[in-house]
C-alpha cells in the first residue's frame, strides 16, 4: 500500500489526534532508549517526523509526502527500511515505533539495522502486541458478570487484517511473539529488554475494564 496521498493526511491527523501517543507509546520508547548513551539514533518509519526534534538524529520512510514535512523537523530522507542508504556501523542505535504492523516481512528491516547500527550499538521497537493484532481478536464483555475479556483469534498463524483509515484502509500485519523475536535473533540482535503494557484508559470506560490486557510491545536489542 502507499503511505502518500490520502493515507499520509490521514496518519497525520491520527498522529496528532490520539493522546495515546503521548500517555503510552512515546513514553515507552523512551524508556527502551533509555541508558544506552546513543548520539546517532536513526529513525526506522519515521512518518512526519514527529520524534526526530530531540530524539533521532535523522530519519527514513518510504512516504515521500510524510518526509516532506519531517525535513522541516529534522534530517530525513525516502528510503526503505529494508533497504536503507547508509553506510555499515554509520548509526550508535535505531528504532522503530508502530512499523512493524505495516511491513508484510520485517526480517530485512532487523537485518539492514543489524548493518547500519555499529557493533555495541542498539534497536528499539514498539509495536501493537502481538495478542492485539491476531486477526479475529478483540474485547468482549460477559453477560453473565460484565468481566471483559478478551478473544485471542488466530494468534499462532501469521495474517493480516485492513482497518478503516480515513477514506481508505490500512493494513495491519500479525506474526507471533516468537516469530518476531527470531527474525530479530536471526540477524544478529541479542535481546536485552522485553517490555508490555497495556494502554492508558482516559475516559474509556471499555479501555478502563482492559488495564489487565496486554496493547503494547517493547524490545530492545543489543549488537
Amino acid at each position: 500500500m502507499s503511505w502518500d496521498g490520502p493515507a499520509a493526511e490521514w496518519w497525520r491527523g491520527e498522529v496528532s489526534g490520539d493522546a495515546a501517543y503521548g500517555r503510552d507509546v512515546d513514553p515507552l520508547l523512551f524508556e527502551l532508549l533509555d541508558g544506552i548513551g546513543a548520539s546517532r539514533t536513526l529513525d526506522l518509519g519515521c512518518g512526519d517526523g514527529r520524534l526526530l526534534d530531540g530524539h533521532a538524529f535523522a530519519g527514513v520512510d518510504r512516504s515521500l509526502d510524510l518526509v516532506g514535512v519531517a525535513t522541516q523537523r529534522g534530517r530525513a530522507v525516502v528510503a526503505d527500511v529494508g533497504r536503507l542508504p547508509f553506510a555499515t556501523g554509520a548509526w550508535d542505535a535505531a528504532y522503530a515505533v508502530l512499523v512493524l504492523e505495516h511491513i508484510a516481512d520485517p526480517a530485512p528491516l532487523f537485518a539492514e539495522a543489524a548493518r547500519v547500527v555499529a557493533p555495541g550499538g542498539s534497536l528499539a521497537v514498539v509495536v501493537n502486541h502481538p495478542v492485539y493484532t491476531a486477526p479475529g481478536s478483540g474485547p468482549f464483555v460477559d453477560p453473565v458478570d460484565g468481566e471483559v475479556l478478551w478473544r485471542w483469534g488466530a494468534y499462532l498463524e501469521r495474517g493480516a487484517s485492513t482497518e478503516p483509515a480515513g477514506d481508505g484502509s490500512i493494513v495491519f500485519h500479525h506474526r507471533p511473539l516468537g516469530d518476531l523475536l527470531t527474525m530479530a535473533a536471526s540477524a544478529g540482535w541479542q535481546l536485552e529488554r522485553l517490555l508490555e503494557r497495556s494502554l492508558d484508559p482516559g475516559d474509556d470506560a471499555l479501555l478502563a475494564a482492559q488495564t489487565h490486557l496486554p496493547r503494547l510491545l517493547g524490545a530492545r536489542w543489543s549488537r
